[in-house]
């Protein structure tokens, strides 16, 4: 019986937000509403309301001030791609690389979970905003959850607070509606961690800009701004709209004598994108610095390709982050950082596998129970994580704020592959490089449920984010490069990384971390390719070229992270032939100059010694 105009009247008065409240209320049917304002105060009664009921738990603040822990449901630990839907009109919209569900069966079905299924909670209403406010390039929001824990992390990871109110009211908003799908009723006790695993899903709707997700309070289930909004809705907008938004961390390298350059990195969830954007590079008097370590938002302006970060904080893999993989992530985390499923530390700290080279005696593992290290279970989730404010970083760049963007010069793609792919190698063309990111292929990891270590298609790490038709996406890149050159904008190059690449006693060839900041070099050092090899795909550094000063590193295994071996790119060519032939129900919409770049790898191949 809240009346929803009064409770929005210190705040706005666009029908557009009243109604949509207003519906949204009467159908849920919340015990109460809080109008979230952004403040500090709001967030120490959030996290006092946690810590009471359980959810979370208060690290030892002289060691971890300002920080929490909190344990989810064993069943609500990552994302859930099988359960994660596109609801377009057509099916061929969706693509084949997405999970369609017809909108006109999943509206009615939606509707029977979330009648009534706030019952006993508070719904929240988080204005927010993807991207620095007053930038042409960010977009806004509007989340409704029944979640405390949701509105913590949101307010980290976005802009979110009252002093959005006035950009909703100058654009078209996305409306996003979560629920943990448990109302309390009949004066049953509340669970810990809230959720409803058996029904949970996550539904996005291209064409009206919308996200609906049912059952789950964890990840990028419920941080709908994160991959539903900033990725798998916004895809769609930048291909309305003509621009990107891309999985991709931005970075900005700067060598010794001075010149600064901004990339882009796509890598898939766990395969390295913060320990890039927070590299502490090992050669001297380099320097990395960080605006962003998941998402970019890109478009030509001001004579390049320029990127924003459409959030502001980091959602983080915890699990391997230490002081020799990510000393700034760890420096970042030191305090007033929201933990999930890690373990707990006797002195009220945190701790996870790969943090130090040996663990703790005693902890109390990510379920709530004692653990050693003669435990047969992790003490952490593998997808354990943290969120924390970007402003936290002690590289964050000063421009990763800026309403303009920065100017990206190179776009690196990656993935984890123990063989085949060479260490770094350019392509030729914007559509080369096209290509291949059309091609990337990882091992999966934790970040989603299902088995790990299996070898699958993640093109421009998008395979779970892309809110279309893949076939229209490749297309989409292909007509940005067209677009870039016609307006005479400085085009970015392309490379392919793998820092996974291992020799035949299953040992890790390149030592990765800092030392990554050598295949930087050479990437920016490179522009004239006075210092590279043409190749069937691509080209790769000469051995003399990588500056491997005091890097033990022999010449037998410099050529085998260089090589590339005719036998297995027979068969990758083979692999990617079946690849694309996948989309063959969509022969019509996918280009026809990818075939022709796989094409053109085939022939030189054929005649490649």
């Amino acid at each position: 019986d809240t009346d929803i105009t009064q409770l929005l009247k210190p705040y706005t008065k666009d029908k557009r937000v009243v109604d949509f409240i207003e519906h949204q209320a009467h159908f849920l049917k919340p015990d109460k509403i809080l109008i979230c304002n952004g403040s500090v105060n709001e967030k120490l009664a959030l996290e006092q309301q946690l810590v009471s009921t359980g959810v979370l738990i208060k690290l030892n603040p002289s060691l971890r001030p300002g920080c929490f822990l909190a344990r989810s449901h064993p069943s609500d630990v990552a994302r859930v791609e099988d359960k994660t839907f596109i609801c377009s009109q057509s099916p061929s919209d969706s693509g084949p690389t997405n999970n369609w569900r017809n909108p006109k069966e999943a509206t009615p079905y939606l509707d029977s979970l979330f009648n009534g299924c706030m019952r006993g909670r508070t719904m929240y209403v988080m204005p927010f905003s993807m991207g620095p406010l007053g930038s042409d390039m960010s977009r806004t929001g509007i989340q409704l959850t029944d979640s405390p824990y949701v509105v913590l992390n949101t307010r980290i990871m976005t802009r979110m607070g009252s002093f959005v109110w006035p950009s909703i009211e100058n654009q078209e908003f996305v409306r996003a509606v979560h629920s943990v799908g448990c109302p309390v009723v009949d004066g049953m006790k509340d669970h810990v961690w809230p959720c409803n695993p058996e029904k949970t899903i996550i539904c996005h709707f291209p064409e009206t800009k919308s996200i609906v997700s049912f059952g789950s309070g964890y990840g990028g289930n419920a941080l709908l701004g994160k991959k539903c909004f900033a990725l798998r809705i916004a895809s769609v907008m930048a291909r309305e709209e003509n621009w990107l938004a891309e999985h991709m961390l931005i970075g900005a390298v700067t060598s010794p004598d001075g010149k600064k350059q901004y990339i882009a990195g796509s890598f898939p969830s766990a395969c390295g994108k913060t320990n890039l954007a927070m590299l502490r590079p090992t050669l001297p008097n380099w320097k990395v610095e960080c605006i962003g370590d998941d998402i970019s938002w890109m478009r030509f302006s001001d004579g390049a390709l320029r990127a924003i970060n459409p959030e502001s904080g980091f959602f983080g893999v915890a699990p391997g982050t230490s002081m020799n993989s990510n000393p700034n992530a760890m420096a970042t985390i030191s305090h007033d950082t929201l933990f999930t499923n890690v373990a707990l530390t006797p002195n009220g700290d945190i701790w996870w596998e790969g943090m130090t080279s040996n663990p703790p005696d005693n902890l109390i593992d990510w379920q709530g129970n004692p653990w050693t290290p003669k435990s047969t279970t992790p003490a952490a989730h593998p997808n354990a994580r943290f969120t924390v404010s970007a402003a936290q970083c002690p590289i964050i760049d000063s421009l990763w704020e800026d309403p303009k963007g920065v100017p990206i010069s190179s776009v690196l793609f990656g993935g984890r592959r123990r063989s085949c792919i060479p260490l770094v190698h350019e392509s030729r063309s914007w559509q080369h490089g096209v290509f291949m990111g059309s091609v990337m292929s990882s091992e999966t990891t934790a970040a989603a449920v299902g088995k790990v270590g299996q070898l699958r298609h993640d093109p421009f790490a998008m395979l779970p984010f892309c809110g279309y038709n893949m076939a229209d996406y490749f297309t989409h890149w292909l007509k940005m490069g067209e677009r870039g050159v016609a307006g005479g904008y400085q085009l970015p190059r392309f490379y392919y990384v793998n820092w996974f690449r291992k020799n035949s006693q299953g040992e890790w060839l390149w030592p990765g971390f800092g030392d990554n900041v050598r295949v930087l070099k050479w990437i920016l050092e490179n522009r004239d390719n006075r210092n590279s090899i043409d190749t069937p795909i691509g080209k790769v550094p000469t051995p003399e070229s990588l500056d491997l000063t005091g890097l033990n590193l022999s010449s037998s295994q410099l050529r085998e992270l260089l090589s590339v071996n005719k036998e297995e790119w027979i068969e990758e060519v083979k692999e990617i032939e079946r690849y694309y032939h996948s989309f063959d129900e969509h022969v019509t919409k996918f280009p026809k100059p990818l075939w022709n770049e796989l094409a053109n790898v085939k022939q030189k191949f054929s005649v490649y010694s």
